[in-house]
């Protein structure tokens, strides 16, 4: 290596397998070079989160990252770690920073076969990176009062929308966007259909939401038109939108093959549900793409914390670290790409190799071997699996 990748640690059981799959997998084989930042809790709260800021301001000057899977803090996990304040989510911020779109997809191994009938090929969920809920602000309603949305332009004119009359306690919460990063995430989800060849959909609720969802349609529609039909046509490949409700039943009855783009919070939940259905949430790929073309690579799964506090005890588990070394394989493909250094390429493609050969040939976690179609298979421990995926690799 000769540029550096941006690591950025985690949390708990993710925390755990990211140093053996580092150990186990990437130190013997890669002179690995990185600049570390941890963005376990504990240190987040430490830094008042500015270690966030820090690793995505790295991301943008080296262009590639790799993220181990982070807390993002509700009320019993301040409790738990003392923590100043209840911090954003890390990857919302990181992807306000980058202004980037989230691509996810699953990966396919023999013997495991998708819950829904229909899907022979994997669905590719792109993901809006920036705002909604997860730049939100909320107020708690303590009583009866009027809410206003107001928004003060730089003249000091003032426009008002009503929100609600309260009678009595409530809540508010106000999100937003910016037509900017709408259309990086427009043209994100249209390059990578061009590049992958694949149909694009796109859904939101316009019906209801009739400024800000319709913003979106109206945004898409505007940048097919102008600069990418003519491309779609000439490929075969197809744009539509419909309604979020309308793309959840359709996409149960299609076969796959296809890129489904979704706004922020839509995209969070329909990747977990793609990811179930075709096997497990530690079996899906997750790569951020700004427009500016910087990558950071991660798990599309949370920390694992039921078997943190298992491993905690002393007691064995059984976690499936597949999507978290994908997240090291793509990140040091794509750190080989971007320094002509085919060898760094050569080698995540052969450990990704070895990690599905080593689940098809019946050696697999807890989480697999309830859902696999093959026969007299081999429940393996969190650590194990990844030294099976090791000797399948050193004898390839």
């Amino acid at each position: 290596m000769t540029t550096p990748l941006v690591e950025m640690d985690g949390d708990e059981m993710t925390r755990i397998l990211w140093q053996m799959i580092k150990d186990e997998l990437i130190l013997p084989y890669v002179d690995l070079k990185t600049e570390y930042y941890d963005l376990g809790l504990a240190h987040r709260n430490e830094t008042d989160d500015q270690v966030t800021v820090d690793s995505a301001n790295a991301t943008l000057k080296y262009g590639v990252a790799v993220k181990c899977a982070t807390i993002t803090p509700n009320a019993a996990r301040v409790k738990e770690y003392g923590l100043k304040e209840m911090w954003k989510s890390p990857n919302g911020t990181i992807r306000a920073m980058l202004d980037g779109t989230v691509f996810r997809a699953p990966i396919l191994v023999k013997g495991i076969e998708p819950g829904v009938r229909s899907w022979e090929k994997p669905i590719t969920l792109a993901r809006h990176a920036y705002g909604d809920v997860y730049k939100n602000t909320e107020i708690k309603v303590a009583g009866p009062g009027r809410a206003e949305l107001v928004f003060t332009a730089e003249d000091g004119t003032e426009t008002r929308e009503l929100i609600h009359e309260f009678k009595g306690p409530g809540i508010l919460q106000g999100i937003h966007n910016t037509e900017k990063s709408i259309q990086s995430f427009a043209r994100a989800c249209f390059n990578y259909a061009v590049d992958t060849r694949q149909d694009l959909w796109f859904a939101t609720k316009d019906t209801i939401s009739k400024k800000y969802d319709h913003t979106f349609k109206d945004i898409f529609q505007d940048i097919y038109e102008t600069e990418y039909r003519e491309k779609f046509e000439d490929l075969g490949i197809e744009y539509f939108y419909t309604l979020i409700d309308d793309a959840v039943a359709r996409v149960m009855k299609a076969k796959g093959g296809f890129i489904w783009a979704c706004k922020n919070y839509d995209g969070d939940v329909m990747s977990d549900m793609v990811s179930s259905a075709f096997g497990s949430l530690a079996m899906m790929t997750s790569v951020l793409v700004s427009p500016s073309g910087v990558y950071e690579y991660e798990a599309a799964h949370g920390t694992v914390q039921r078997h943190y506090y298992k491993h905690l005890k002393g007691e064995e588990t059984s976690t499936n670290s597949v999507a978290t070394i994908f997240a090291w394989t793509g990140a040091l493909k794509k750190r080989g790409e971007l320094d002509a250094i085919p060898a760094l390429g050569e080698f995540a493609d052969r450990l990704e190799k070895a990690t599905i050969a080593t689940i098809e040939s019946g050696r697999m976690t807890k989480d697999l071997a309830l859902i696999t179609s093959l026969q007299d298979v081999k429940v393996l421990n969190s650590q194990d699996f990844i030294r099976e995926i090791r000797r399948t690799f050193e004898n390839m």
